[in-house]
């Protein structure tokens, strides 16, 4: 597929899409486009693996935030559609049409008769806090939550001891049934054992015939240096078990970070308020000023203004995703005393009586327009 192709417009789909959305849309051209339905097409099979590789990405939560924030590049690799084969196709996305579409839409050509739909575990979520110090670093932290795992009385099986559960009468074991509306036949989770292709007719009091019980988990997690708050990171395999001997979900541990005492944080860059004296700032100064490495000297120029901005290049905070570093942005302002000595006081009216003889340039304008704002022009006079 040609890479400048957008997955949105091949699936028709705005960038605000939500997953229902991508999932109808997904349907709808993958009926359209099948390989069954246009045996002597050879574009119709080349749209169909495009519009898959398409719904592969944007469908995934993790992709599609790359994919908006990169493009292509941010899915290409390993990480991105590997599709070569329509049967690859086949085999991860039968279940978005709630059930084995592709084995018997079109008259169960391929993959050899309905089976057994296996279900993965369900995600679950986990929470940290940082301080800005561990998530400009990267940090091993312990996180603890709960999660449903297979049940240690029945071993999974959700029946009592003694007892097993039966084949559903109704799909015959598969947990799916078809439905037919003119020439497609789709097949659903069958409603009378909700896809489990089985019933309990005795279930195990411990987790009441669901197969799995709740538990607590510890677990260390490796966070990576530059998380921001709010971001997330994923512990493949870490989630529920599966109720049908499927693989289990992810666990996504969701990132708070501390307010800093000193700095505040915007994206990669961190901002730093430095106060300094008035003869600083019109003498110029070297300042000793904290950074996430350690102190560091900043050269404040003479005639610096309350407000100026110096950037220390490279002492922000890192790129989780491996890029360059952010900055440290030191933002003056000058320190105004409440009160003074005697001396000082003394040293400062002489100051201001030279201000008084020396007039700079801009209190000079200024204090022109203020003339001119109060003394009406001639011609305005009548």
């Amino acid at each position: 597929m040609a890479e400048q192709i957008c997955y949105y417009e091949l699936l028709g789909v705005s960038k605000g899409a939500g997953k229902p959305e991508i999932d109808k849309a997904y349907r709808r051209l993958a009926i359209k486009y099948h390989p069954d339905s246009n045996r002597d097409d050879d574009n119709a099979v080349q749209r169909f693996k495009e519009v898959s590789e398409a719904y592969e990405v944007l469908s995934d939560p993790d992709k599609r935030a790359r994919y908006d924030q990169f493009g292509h590049a941010g899915v290409s690799g390993n990480s991105g559609p590997q599709f070569t084969d329509v049967e690859d196709i086949f085999e991860a996305f039968g279940d978005v049409f709630g059930g084995s579409v592709f084995g018997d839409m079109f008259g169960g050509g391929r993959g050899g008769g309905r089976r057994k739909r296996v279900r993965r575990g369900g995600d679950v979520r986990c929470d940290v806090t940082l301080t800005l110090e561990e998530a400009a670093t990267g940090v091993r932290k312990e996180v603890n939550f709960s999660r449903r795992v297979t049940c240690g009385e029945c071993e999974g099986s959700g029946a009592a001891k003694g007892s097993q559960p039966q084949p559903c009468v109704a799909c015959g074991g598969v947990g799916q049934v078809i439905q037919s509306a003119g020439i497609l036949r789709v097949q659903t989770s069958c409603p009378h054992c909700g896809g489990a292709g089985k019933v309990i007719r005795d279930p195990c009091r411990k987790c009441k015939g669901h197969g799995l019980e709740e538990r607590q988990v510890s677990l260390d997690v490796d966070i990576p240096a530059g998380v921001d708050d709010g971001m997330r990171v994923r512990i493949t395999g870490e989630g529920e078990a599966s109720p049908d001997g499927g693989p289990p979900g992810d666990a996504y541990c969701f990132v708070k970070v501390k307010e800093h005492s000193l700095f505040h944080r915007d994206g990669p860059n961190l901002i730093l308020q430095l106060p300094i004296g008035y003869s600083q700032a019109v003498l110029g100064a070297e300042i000793e000023v904290p950074t996430l490495d350690g102190p560091e000297t900043l050269t404040v120029s003479k005639g610096t203004r309350s407000g100026e901005v110096f950037r220390l290049r490279g002492r922000g905070m890192p790129d989780p995703r491996g890029g360059r570093r952010g900055d440290l942005l030191v933002q003056t302002f000058i320190e105004v005393p409440k009160k003074v000595n005697e001396k000082q006081e003394k040293l400062l009216r002489q100051l201001a009586e030279l201000d008084d003889e020396h007039v700079m340039p801009e209190r000079r304008s200024f204090l022109e327009k203020i003339k001119h704002f109060f003394e009406p022009e001639e011609s305005d006079v009548k």
